[in-house]
């Protein structure tokens, strides 16, 4: 799977810096594949120190069950075959 930090994402562009449209990104994304993180969000602590994060801040993707994990990870082995 190949990520880049230039604004593009299948068709999809975002600023890389803005932590917020990452995760709603990344949330509609498994919505589409039938997969909700009920924790998914901006880590807060990232946004604590002086400085501003590195690559715009974190996402935590929080906890999930284990149904929750087989689809995810049934939804990566598909897009990794395509």
């Amino acid at each position: 799977m190949g990520h880049t930090n230039d604004g593009s994402d299948r068709g999809h562009a975002y600023e890389h810096d803005d932590v917020h449209a990452c995760a709603e990104h990344l949330r509609t994304a498994l919505e589409a594949n039938g997969i909700t993180l009920p924790s998914l969000g901006v880590e807060a602590a990232a946004f604590a120190g002086t400085y501003p994060p590195r690559h715009g801040g974190l996402v935590a993707l929080g906890n999930c069950n284990t149904a929750t994990a087989h689809q995810l990870a049934e939804a990566l082995h598909k897009a990794a075959e395509r």
